[in-house]
This record gives structure tokens, C-alpha cells and sequence, in this order.
């Protein structure tokens, strides 16, 4: 998914001491009004944010024939979990910015992106259609926790009482429980996780900047005790690394612990952007899996559909047998529900 960024226009800096110091890179030719803040925090080392005052936030996502939900909401752009296979890394490039270390490191920021969502909920046009959120890059990434622009996002959403999603590998999401129960009372909110593989090894090396994936289910255990009724994205499952039938079975057995209602799998996919970040970090850790991976991705982004269904069998196999995936009807009814169709449609923009 596309999104514009013209028309952006940098917040007043005069008698701000936050204010970036004049070493701050030098803004992308792509945002000439943005502000750019350094941080001297651990956390944020080494990252730059680029603060933009934006004219829009409600996003129309093109092509409906392929995805059914049809607006989303994207705080940020560029996001700190750092995960090699992002497939939204390419977008990057239309900042002028490249897909690689600057997705990481360099991070646009819609500081009034809470005072838009209320006033394009209040315009006469909107018809309260279902809102997604996370299909981009997280919104509960590592910036959430300075900039804080969830808890004004959602409380308009609830003020509206208008639907909405979350996608998310961020534990931060906890810190909005309370906002998210009360939304949860006066309209539809889906919340999933996206969990690929529980193995603490791989999640240091291919997704540096998460939360640990144990982390991640405690967040999913503590909102299923809330009453959410949270499903998990099992992705992307990487050949070679995660795919086998041990790391299967140990992560639909975590997910299941956790309280999940639902396990979907997701095969890596890799976009252009995405695809050269991860191969260089595939070539420097595992290169005895290169042949492999220029084998099955030789035709494009996605591997061949034969090692997909395969794939997503094992992992639905798996489901079954940890009471995460619905029996066939006049089955066994005591089997979970499969998650509300706002989860569900966030998942299927991946």
C-alpha cells in the first residue's frame, strides 16, 4: 500500500530545546518541511525521527478485489523492529531513503495523527468503515513509547465507536488495554500478534529490534484473560530456519498456551527491497541455505505454491491437534471460534 506524502508541513521549532542539534542528517528531499529529532537514549541510538505535520491519515487502500478491508490507519513509516524480511521495506525508496539500514533507522513520524483521526471520523462523509492498523509498519513499535500517538488514535476510534484492528509484534500494546476495553464496548476491535517462530537464537538475529517472541505471548495471554479474542500470525515462516516439524510444533504449542484463538501461517514472502536486505543477511549467517533460497524464490516474491500448501497444512495439522483451528462443521463444537472478521482481514493484506 501507497501513501502520499505531499502537502506535509514541518510543527513551529522556535523555543523547543527537544529540537534535533544541527549534526542531525539532513532532511530527504522527499520531506522538505519535516523536523528531524535525535534522542540520546540507548534504545534510540544511532536513529533519527522525522517529525511531519500530515494533511491526511485515513488511508484507502487500492485494489479491493484483493483486500477486503478497505482503509487503514499508519502512524509511522520505517520502524525499529528491524526485521530483515519486512515486505514493506521498499516503500521506504519513495522518501528518498533507502530500504535497508535507513527502514531501520530512519523513522517518519505523523505527530498529528490523533487530532486527524478525529476530525476525518467527524467529516459528514465517513460512513464508519472498518480500520486496520499494522499492515504497514507497527504501530506499536519502539517510538510508540516517546511519541504516544496510539492512546489518541484509539480514543477516537472509540469516541466513533468505529471498528478497528491491530496488528502488532509490540508488547506496548498492553499499555492501551484499559482504552482498548473500552473501545471493545461500544464497537468491534480485533486484536492479533504476529509470532513466526519461538526459537530465541533466529529471533536475534532476523528481528533484532522486537520484543522476544515469549514476550510477545505473555502480551497475547494477558489480552485473552481481558476478554480479547486474539488470534496469531505464525509469520513468516523462513525455509530452512523455521519450517521444520520440531519448530512447528513448539511454536503452535506456545501460541496455544498462550491463550490464542487462532494460528494463521504465512510463508516468507519476499518483495523487492525486502529481498536484497534479507538475502545479504542470509549470504552473512546461513550461506549454505542461498542455493536453496535462489531455488525457490527464482520465479519471484513467493515461494512455489507447492511448498506453501504444504507448509500451511503442517502448521494447520499442528492447530488441530493443539484445539487452535475450528472443526469442519458438525465437528467437535467445543473447538475455539475462529477469530472476528476484523482480524482475520488485517491478516490477509500480508
Amino acid at each position: 500500500m501507497l501513501m502520499r506524502w505531499d502537502n506535509l508541513t514541518a510543527p513551529p521549532v522556535e523555543g523547543d530545546p527537544e529540537r534535533a542539534a544541527p549534526a542531525t542528517p539532513p532532511l530527504p528531499l522527499a520531506l522538505p518541511g519535516a523536523v528531524a529529532r535525535t534522542f540520546d537514549t540507548p534504545e534510540f541510538a544511532g536513529m533519527t525521527f522525522y517529525e511531519v505535520q500530515a494533511k491526511s491519515i485515513l488511508n484507502r487502500v487500492p485494489g479491493q478485489s484483493r483486500v477486503p478491508f478497505e482503509w487503514t490507519i499508519n502512524p509511522y513509516r520505517g520502524c525499529s523492529h528491524a526485521c530483515r524480511y519486512c515486505f514493506a521495506r521498499n516503500t521506504h525508496t519513495y522518501l528518498d531513503l533507502d530500504a535497508g539500514a535507513d527502514f531501520d533507522r530512519k523513522v517518519i513520524v505523523k505527530v498529528n495523527a490523533g487530532e486527524l483521526v478525529r476530525r476525518e471520523l467527524a467529516a459528514p462523509r465517513w460512513r464508519g468503515a472498518h480500520v486496520a492498523m499494522g499492515t504497514n509498519v507497527d504501530c506499536y513499535q519502539r517510538a510508540e513509547g516517546r511519541y504516544r500517538l496510539m492512546p489518541q488514535i484509539i480514543e477516537a476510534l472509540r469516541d466513533f465507536a468505529n471498528p478497528f484492528s491491530i496488528l502488532t509484534k509490540g508488547t506496548l500494546i498492553l499499555r492501551d488495554l484499559p482504552l482498548l476495553r473500552q473501545a471493545a464496548e461500544v464497537t468491534a476491535v480485533g486484536i492479533s500478534f504476529s509470532v513466526g517462530f519461538v526459537d530465541e537464537h533466529l529471533w536475534r538475529t532476523v528481528e533484532p529490534g522486537t520484543p522476544h517472541p515469549r514476550r510477545r505471548l505473555d502480551a497475547v495471554r494477558a489480552l485473552a484473560d481481558a476478554g480479547f479474542s486474539v488470534g496469531v500470525l505464525m509469520a513468516p515462516i523462513l525455509p530452512g530456519l523455521s519450517d521444520s516439524d520440531e519448530s512447528i510444533e513448539t511454536t503452535v504449542s506456545a501460541i496455544a498456551a498462550a491463550g490464542a484463538t487462532s494460528v494463521t501461517a504465512l510463508p516468507l514472502h519476499l518483495r523487492p527491497g525486502a529481498r536484497e536486505w534479507y538475502a545479504h543477511w542470509l549470504a552473512r549467517e546461513h550461506p549454505h541455505l542461498v542455493p536453496r533460497y535462489r531455488e525457490l524464490y527464482r520465479a519471484g516474491s513467493y515461494a512455489p505454491q507447492a511448498y506453501q500448501r504444504e507448509l500451511t497444512a503442517r502448521v494447520r495439522i499442528a492447530s488441530r491437534r493443539h484445539g487452535l483451528y475450528r472443526a469442519e462443521r458438525g465437528d467437535n463444537r467445543s473447538l475455539p471460534e475462529p477469530p472476528p472478521p476484523s482480524t482475520a482481514e488485517q491478516l490477509t493484506l500480508l
